[in-house]
């Protein structure tokens, strides 16, 4: 194996925090939507209880995403780049690395992205990472590349 990255998305809160940041929610607008009630505006709670289940929907399917995991993983055969989803299941392609570049892709206002291209095909990898992260992951990456294409062999006869 001449390179192996294994790339998690990275999450704030844990379960428990998770469930702590849900009661906090919810104790604070059933707080301001009896307030609304007792002041005659009773449709906003109807409102408040689609808002606090819409939160509980979008978190839940956040933490969901914090199970999935890219693994990049470089040998003889090529680049493996092998995806789990968050529901466990597992996706491979193997690239081969002869020519394979690594670039990374500027957005206006976004998170550059990181394209490995190479006779034809176009593979978009470390989508979960922050710009810094995908930079160094990068740069570590054409360099392993670049020491896998040009082995450094070590003659003791040549010394």
């Amino acid at each position: 194996m001449f390179f192996e990255a294994v790339l998690v998305p990275h999450r704030s809160l844990s379960p428990r925090g998770l469930r702590v940041l849900m009661g906090v929610l919810i104790v604070s607008v059933m707080a301001m939507s009896s307030v609304f009630w007792l002041l005659g505006a009773w449709p906003v709670v109807g409102f408040s209880g689609v808002e606090v289940g819409l939160a509980a929907v979008l978190l839940r399917a956040n933490a969901a995403g914090g199970r999935s995991s890219e693994m990049l993983l470089l040998s003889s055969d090529g680049l493996r780049v092998v995806r789990i989803d968050p529901a466990g299941r597992r996706v491979e392609r193997l690239l081969p690395a002869t020519w394979l570049r690594v670039s990374l892709e500027e957005r206006r206002g976004r998170v550059p992205g990181l394209v490995l291209r190479g006779n034809g095909l176009r593979e978009e990898v470390a989508t979960a990472l922050g710009e810094a992260e995908k930079r160094a992951l990068a740069q570590a990456l054409a360099e392993a590349l670049h020491r896998w294409r040009n082995p450094v062999f070590d003659n003791f006869q040549l010394r």
